[in-house]
């Protein structure tokens, strides 16, 4: 399908009332059938939350609606069936970022590296991910953290990273140097940036991230904008932004060779409790599996 818009995105990236919602839709579809790099997944659907217990059947279910759309996924958890989620993917062709789970409950906590440990030695991990925004969490001390990253990183062959904000690692450089690769959160949505800007923002925040890297890999862990939900400051949710924002980041990513794991799959309604109304909308896809901005 031959691009309605100029294919090389200027700063601004694209302009809704240019091209309108049809033309948007299109591209949407488009582009998933080119396939993403990444896409963040949950297996939970309505009634459960992340300290549900999940099975292999229902992990299958729901990876199989992503998998023809995306070359990999990324999980969150190695516990609670979650551990199982890696293996499913490799059935389907798809890669993993494997995510360890890790907070202050540290018995907990040397299952989930143990578990991620093991499913790397398997085979069912490209990337482990150790860890998702604990330093924004005030979880963890910055040493607990890299003896977390140093231990896995002892363990396997594969690249070993930690997931957080852009400007956590520019806080905590010993935790950048410890990772093999910097796995980096970008979210002008919840620093309030309208989206007519949001774009330029999200290009700012991984330069910022690539300059403390220090010539290692910055892979996008996440990114997202939702489709509902109360503004927070300028950040409007809303279908054509949520569509715009889908649109911008994943053209700039490939035109730049930066691999980027959108967030998310599904909407999660779980989400609410701890995000508030917004919480529940950032999938590309609704809670049952209807696609939400392009037709099937």
């Amino acid at each position: 399908m031959s691009n309605p818009y100029n294919r090389k995105l200027n700063l601004m990236g694209v302009n809704p009332s240019d091209v309108g919602e049809g033309v948007m839709s299109e591209r949407i579809r488009a582009i998933l059938e080119d396939g993403l790099h990444g896409v963040a997944f949950s297996p939970y659907t309505d009634g459960q939350d992340n300290s549900s217990e999940v099975t292999e059947g229902q992990i299958r279910a729901r990876m199989s609606m992503l998998a023809p759309y995306t070359r990999w996924v990324r999980t969150f958890s190695c516990t609670r069936g979650n551990e199982l989620a890696p293996a499913v993917a490799t059935e389907l062709g798809l890669k993993t970022m494997v995510g360890a789970w890790i907070d202050a409950d540290l018995e907990n906590n040397e299952i989930e590296l143990a578990n991620s440990i093991a499913i790397a030695k398997r085979g069912d991990a490209g990337i482990l991910a150790i860890g998702n925004e604990v330093m924004l969490r005030e979880e963890l001390t910055e040493d607990q953290l890299i003896a977390y990253i140093e231990k896995a990183k002892a363990e396997v062959d594969i690249p070993v990273g930690y997931v957080d904000a852009y400007f956590l690692f520019e806080k905590h450089p010993r935790v950048a140097e410890a990772c093999d690769v910097l796995l980096v959160n970008c979210y002008p949505f919840w620093e309030g940036y309208p989206i007519e800007h949001a774009h330029i923002y999200m290009r700012e925040m991984y330069r910022r991230a690539q300059r403390v890297a220090n010539g290692k890999k910055v892979i996008i862990a996440e990114t997202g904008w939702p489709n509902v939900g109360t503004r927070d400051r300028g950040a409007e949710p809303s279908r054509i932004n949520a569509m715009k924002y889908f649109i911008d980041a994943v053209e700039w990513t490939g035109e730049e060779g930066i691999e980027l794991f959108y967030f998310a799959g599904f909407d999660e309604a779980w989400k609410v409790a701890k995000e508030g109304d917004v919480g529940a909308f950032w999938g590309l896809w609704d809670k049952d599996g209807k696609p939400k901005y392009h037709s099937a």
